[in-house]
């Protein structure tokens, strides 16, 4: 007589006994876990319950938990070990998330901090200010966006415009062919010419000018200049050392 097949693990009756427990001890956990959630919430952002629309979206949000939680509960009350691995892997991440969105402004205060420290150009923002570091050649080059178009200048007090290289022109949509260099500048490697422009907005961090006065180089530059037409409209700018701020 043939022996009854081996009767498989997912139709196997549940031990009796312990390992379980009844269905209301763990609702009534998860109820009391559930509260004590809502006040440390409460307790936390005050500001959320001044809101009826905040708090009604607090409230609905809380009610789909407590629905996911409970048929988790019936799924797994038969395996506790399972349920509280799994509420201790998502607890976790809900800690890392409160933390991340918690120090969220000095995550990004660091970034731009090593940025800086590695892209001299970019700079770093701090309130209205942009704060630059010298590049190993002792100048200060600052990355801007002119009419939206990103061009790296050299931060030049002793240029009296914004100077634009024939090629940074392209990019901006001018023909340099078709300019009229009627502006005559005396450098130190004598007379150069250029053609006046207006740029449209020019923004480098959180300095955002517009209607900048600047010309075109007729002769190639090997980078445009960022000169007094623009920063003599700052509300100021210094260097100590190494480091240049320019000030809304």
């Amino acid at each position: 007589m043939a022996s009854p097949l081996p009767r498989s693990p997912w139709n196997r009756p549940p031990p009796r006994g312990g390992g379980r427990g009844p269905l209301w001890l763990w609702l009534a956990a998860g109820g009391v876990g559930l509260a004590l959630l809502v006040f440390l919430l409460a307790r936390a952002f005050p500001e959320i319950w001044a809101q009826e629309g905040t708090k009604i979206g607090v409230v609905s949000s809380l009610g789909f938990a407590v629905l996911i939680g409970s048929s988790l509960i019936v799924r797994w009350r038969a395996r506790p070990g399972i349920m509280f691995r799994h509420a201790a892997v998502w607890g976790a991440i809900f800690v890392v998330l409160l933390l991340a969105f918690s120090f969220k402004d000095d995550a990004r205060g660091l970034f731009d901090r090593v940025r800086a420290e590695l892209l001299p150009h970019r700079g770093q923002a701090v309130g209205g200010t942009l704060l630059l570091r010298a590049r190993d050649d002792g100048h200060f080059a600052v990355q801007a966006l002119v009419d939206g178009v990103p061009i790296r200048f050299l931060v030049d007090t002793g240029a009296s415009d914004v100077v634009l290289s024939p090629r940074d022109a392209e990019r901006l949509g001018l023909d340099p062919s078709r300019l009229n260099y009627s502006r005559v500048y005396r450098t130190a490697n004598g007379t150069v010419r250029g053609a006046p422009v207006v740029l449209g907005r020019v923004s480098a961090g959180p300095i955002s000018l517009r209607d900048v006065r600047a010309s075109v180089n007729r002769a190639p530059l090997s980078s445009s200049l960022l000169g007094m037409s623009f920063l003599r409209r700052l509300s100021g700018y210094s260097v100590d050392g190494d480091k240049l701020t320019l000030r809304r």
